[in-house]
This record gives C-alpha cells, sequence and structure tokens, in this order.
C-alpha cells in the first residue's frame, strides 16, 4: 500500500527546471532510494515533499495528506534529516534531543522515556550527555536520525545520510537504517549518489538525470 505518491511534480527557478515531471510511489515500510549525480534535483524533490518548498506544478502526498493544501498534517507523519549536519554542538546529546521532543509537542510524562529509547536504539547512550561538538561526524547523523525519531513519524526522509563520513561512519547508520524498517515499520525515503549505499539499503530505487525520472 502506497504512503507517499507523486503526480507529475515539477519545480522550476525562473526558466531553469530543476524537477521535471517527477511521478513515483512509495509502499509502506519499505527503504525507497532517489539516486542521481549532484544537482540531479533529488533534494528539491525532498523539500516539496516534506512541505519546505512549494511545488510550481504537480502533486505530492504523504499518508494521503497533500503536501500543500494539508502541509500541517504531513508534517505530524514525517521526520527530515537534512544534509547538512544541524545539531547543536554547544549542547549534550540529550539536551539536544529535549529540544526536539519539545518542539514536537511530546507530553512532558513521556519525554525522558523517548528519548531514553531513542539513545539506546542509536547506540548513544554512553554518549548522552556529553558535548555534540566532541561526537564523530557517524554519531552527530545518528543522533539527527534520533531526533526525527522522537515523534515515531511514519516517513523518514534522509538526504545523502552518510555524506561525509568515512567507512566505519557510514556502516554504523546504514545499521541503524535498517534497524528502524525493521524495528519500527518506518518507512524511509532517502536520497545518495553512492550506488553501493542504494544496492545495500534500498528495495527499490529510483534514478534522476537532470530533474527528470530516468528509471524505476
Amino acid at each position: 500500500m502506497a504512503i507517499l505518491t507523486t503526480e507529475h511534480l515539477t519545480r522550476r527557478f525562473k526558466e531553469l527546471t530543476v524537477v521535471d515531471d517527477l511521478t513515483i510511489s512509495v509502499n509502506q515500510g519499505e527503504i525507497f532510494g532517489l539516486l542521481g549525480p549532484n544537482g540531479a534535483g533529488k533534494s528539491t524533490v525532498i523539500k516539496m515533499i516534506t512541505t519546505l518548498l512549494p511545488p510550481t506544478s504537480g502533486c505530492a502526498s504523504v499518508g494521503g495528506f497533500d503536501v500543500v493544501h494539508n502541509a500541517s498534517n504531513v508534517r505530524r507523519l514525517i521526520g527530515y534529516v537534512p544534509q547538512i549536519l544541524s545539531a547543536d554542538g554547544t549542547l549534550t546529546g540529550r539536551e539536544n534531543l529535549m529540544i526536539f521532543a519539545k518542539l514536537y509537542d511530546i507530553p512532558k510524562s513521556e519525554r525522558a522515556p523517548r528519548i531514553d529509547e531513542s539513545l539506546e536504539f542509536m547506540g548513544l547512550t554512553d554518549a548522552s550527555d556529553k558535548l555534540v561538538k566532541n561526537y564523530s561526524g557517524g554519531m552527530i547523523r545518528r543522533l539527527e536520525i534520533a531526533q526525527a525519531m522522537l515523534h515515531h513519524p511514519k516517513v523518514l526522509f534522509l538526504d545523502e545520510p552518510t555524506i561525509g563520513l568515512d567507512p566505519v561512519g557510514r556502516k554504523a547508520v546504514w545499521d541503524h537504517i535498517q534497524k528502524l524498517c525493521s524495528d519500527f515499520d518506518t518507512t524511509i525515503f532517502l536520497t545518495t549518489h553512492y550506488m553501493e549505499e542504494a544496492d545495500k539499503l534500498c528495495s527499490r530505487v529510483a534514478i534522476m538525470h537532470l530533474g527528470k525520472l530516468a528509471v524505476i
């Protein structure tokens, strides 16, 4: 059953068409990869589906909710980890998670148990009270995934989740992504230009080139 669909999704910036007539469907519980070189339009697709950028034309929906007309409903169903590392290095891992728990309106009585659960799941319990500026790149990425999963989203968007990580860090992130899918039935939509990453993680992939869908 499809939990995410796009139909003729298009985004233009003046004369430049960045995403051109994209139609895809993602099933509940799968890891779906959007592949392509830098500049193919992958990040723009994610920004439209996560309600951060309005489409020029076409439509997209998550859980049956239109990303333009029902944006608040869509946001309750999704988690999003952007390309650029965004955790606050001046705070501890636990403090970063607490901020997100409040932003997600998680009830006060549930915040500490959810944070402990997320830290344990992502293998960060021992580092939870250390400043994030002392984390490795792989640890920061796992913390950001923990942040995005605090409210138990139906769909998790990961925009090039292992970019800049060393092989050990990449494998740790891969392992946790697979566990999220198997243990929580989370649908994962990720972008990557690493073919081995797509081969390791994804059940299906869509390949983009210059804004157009080449093949699924």
